[in-house]
């Protein structure tokens, strides 16, 4: 090993020795803060606070850690800190390995438990049973739209949300096979068949290949890992390497940016006003003409932004009746949000302001 090897590894060393004595000073604080929100019966998940210390982070910092790399850190720091104050079960759209598991651990970090949920009802009914603490779920992905499960969801339970996450969704070819021309079966679930048509149409054409979904890209890496070299998954790198099965071609979706937008929920919680705040509400309008133009126009003359709007069908309900899933920027205390929800107080349920991700 040369010399200038072994002085830069004496100087990491040196630093990771500091950084450790640093980190259990912080953790130190940690306990007596979480002490005191154990007498006052605070809240220990504070998102927009977490967020704040990111962004005065970003703001300070003349070196090579960019934001995205101090949120991956401070994230999984805040992670362990809230599981010294008081450890917290997480519920997610299971199984283990999936899209929502990676996204439920990079807020609440590897050392909280976590319990995968069947369906994404089952995971409204565990928060709201108190089974869960917290309940991740996905709203939408930005190449297939909303997911309707969770929003008729957040019409029938009585829950908040808590935060948002954008999570990038990357899909890999995994197999025990040397080369993709062996490959006969691939497993995976329909929406990842679809956005991955360019990959498997340029480097599977001539090849006679069944197609065969499943409910996970987790079950699908499970299967292919059980089927054999000519059995492949497109699914996850996290499910891949849960099921060590080897990745052959990674980030084979088509979009270049591929999102799924997941919320956080929880009962009874209120979050503090930030910067950049965003607020969902359901609305249940009049069946009249000018109903919900009046509506939104109350919107525009407060120059508030409107970022969605989504209707979903009144359930049991012989007419075509409707409620809507609206989100916009701004906070519950805000003075002009404040006012339509005063003015429209008996047709609307506020589900959460909240740390816009985007």
């Amino acid at each position: 090993m040369s010399q200038p090897l072994e002085e830069f590894r004496r100087q990491i060393d040196s630093i990771d020795d500091q950084l450790l004595d640093l980190l259990n000073r912080r953790m130190e604080i940690v306990k007596e803060v979480g002490k005191l929100k154990k007498n006052e019966n605070s809240v220990i998940y504070r998102p927009e606070r977490e967020m704040q210390i990111i962004e005065r982070l970003h703001h300070k910092t003349a070196g090579l850690l960019n934001k995205q790399a101090l949120e991956a850190i401070f994230l999984e720091i805040f992670a362990a800190s809230r599981n010294l104050e008081l450890p917290e079960k997480i519920a997610y759209l299971g199984p283990e390995g999936s899209f929502t598991h990676a996204a439920a651990e990079s807020r609440f970090g590897a050392m909280s438990e976590y319990l995968a949920m069947p369906a994404i009802s089952t995971i409204f009914e565990a928060v709201q049973t108190g089974k869960a603490r917290f309940g991740v779920v996905p709203i939408e992905n930005n190449q297939e739209g909303v997911v309707a499960e969770t929003m008729d969801s957040l019409e029938r339970f009585d829950l908040k949300i808590v935060a948002e996450v954008a999570q990038p969704i990357h899909f890999c070819l995994a197999t025990v096979a040397d080369s993709i021309s062996s490959i006969r079966k691939i497993y995976s679930k329909d929406i990842a068949f679809r956005q991955c048509q360019n990959f498997m149409s340029k480097y599977l054409r001539g090849q006679d290949v069944h197609m065969i979904p499943v409910n996970s890209t987790s079950e699908a890496a499970r299967m292919a890992l059980k089927e054999g070299p000519e059995t492949a998954a497109l699914c996850s790198s996290v499910a891949a390497k849960i099921y060590k099965l080897p990745v052959l071609f990674d980030n084979v979706e088509d979009a270049d940016y591929n999102l799924t937008r997941f919320l956080i929920l929880a009962k009874d919680f209120i979050n503090q006003k930030g910067k950049h705040d965003k607020t969902t509400i359901l609305a249940k309008l009049p069946d009249k003409p000018g109903g919900l133009v009046n509506f939104l126009q109350d919107f525009h003359q407060r120059n508030i932004n409107l970022t969605k709007i989504e209707s979903r069908p009144v359930r049991g309900e012989r007419s075509f009746a409707t409620w809507f899933y609206i989100e916009f920027d701004g906070h519950r205390d805000d003075e002009p949000v404040q006012e339509i929800l005063k003015k429209y107080d008996d047709r609307l349920i506020w589900l959460g302001s909240y740390v816009k991700a985007l």
